[in-house]
């Protein structure tokens, strides 16, 4: 079975799942065993709000961690057996492919084979056949070809938790000299919230707070805060676009795909004004996993 899974900052993404990459861990059984991992002798409660912020993803066990909790709930999630192999597919940003390719892909595919673990109580005995990594981004398109097929160039913006990974793509194949990544994701947009919010009124409200009033979500707020948030958003929204500029695309001339947890965010505060050539919004915060299961379907098949 192919199971692709983007190992988000923020948040790990299956093609069907998603949930918060914060652990908490534990020598002794938690009050619930909702959310938890048993492996190692220890307890893990995964998926408790954000972890601290890990550049370094292969630094020590948590992602690895997260793909046994990512792993247990698609396949839960698709009805299939807890005893079975697996092939692995994950992806990398384009700027820092080469270079963390091999060392994530061993941090993925270790010599402990089957790969044994409980999540909530279930036990579930898993080999690890094959790690097959992509770049992000560009394997999401894998789903959405028409997004590029006909345009000559298009500018692929990737917004995730810490950064926003830029990559042009001529005749829709990857302009690799043209790939940057900024860091300027969606947890610092949060987190320079919180801030304002607190200086402001004397508030401290909550990431996930922040994060729902962003999406136009309901959320019970001071109208006052939300408003502050809402603009903040639209403050966001102007450092990105000035950021991508500074990088050297001109986006009045070059059609743009924006995708990523903080597309959404974008998609409610772009303005006729700022003369976009042509938005494209890929919001499916499951585009690159399910991206990354379309292109090994297709290896599999030449």
């Amino acid at each position: 079975m192919v199971i692709g899974i983007d190992h988000g900052y923020y948040a790990i993404k299956g093609a069907n799942v998603c949930f918060p990459t914060g652990t908490a861990v534990y020598d002794y059984e938690p009050y619930t065993m909702q959310n938890v991992l048993q492996y190692a002798g220890k307890y893990y409660v995964c998926g408790t709000g954000r972890q601290t912020l890990l550049k370094n993803k292969t630094a020590n066990d948590t992602y690895y961690l997260l793909t046994m909790v990512a792993l247990a709930q698609e396949l839960r999630y698709r009805k299939a057996a807890k005893k079975t192999g697996i092939v692995l597919a994950a992806g990398l940003p384009l700027a820092s492919f080469g270079r963390e390719k091999r060392p994530f892909r061993e941090y993925l595919l270790r010599k402990e084979q089957p790969l044994r673990f409980l999540y909530e109580r279930e036990s579930y005995e898993l080999f690890i056949e094959e790690v097959k990594l992509f770049p992000q981004g560009y394997s999401a398109l894998a789903l959405h070809p028409e997004y590029v097929n006909g345009e000559p160039s298009v500018l692929l913006v990737d917004i995730g938790g810490w950064t926003v990974d830029l990559m042009r793509l001529d005749n829709a194949v990857p302009n690799a000299a043209t790939c940057r990544s900024l860091e300027l994701g969606v947890i610092r947009c949060i987190d320079e919230i919180m801030e304002q919010v607190r200086r402001s009124t004397g508030l401290s409200v909550t990431d996930v707070q922040i994060e729902r009033v962003l999406n136009g979500n309901p959320c019970s707020m001071d109208p006052e805060v939300r408003a502050m948030i809402l603009q903040h958003g639209r403050i966001y929204t102007e450092r990105i676009l000035s950021a991508i500029m500074e990088a050297g695309f001109d986006l009045k001339a070059i059609p743009c795909v924006f995708m990523g947890g903080g597309s959404a965010i974008l998609k409610r505060n772009v303005k006729p004004q700022d003369g976009i050539c042509r938005e494209i919004y890929l919001t499916d915060v499951h585009a690159n996993a399910a991206g990354y299961e379309r292109l090994v379907g297709q290896m599999s098949k030449r």
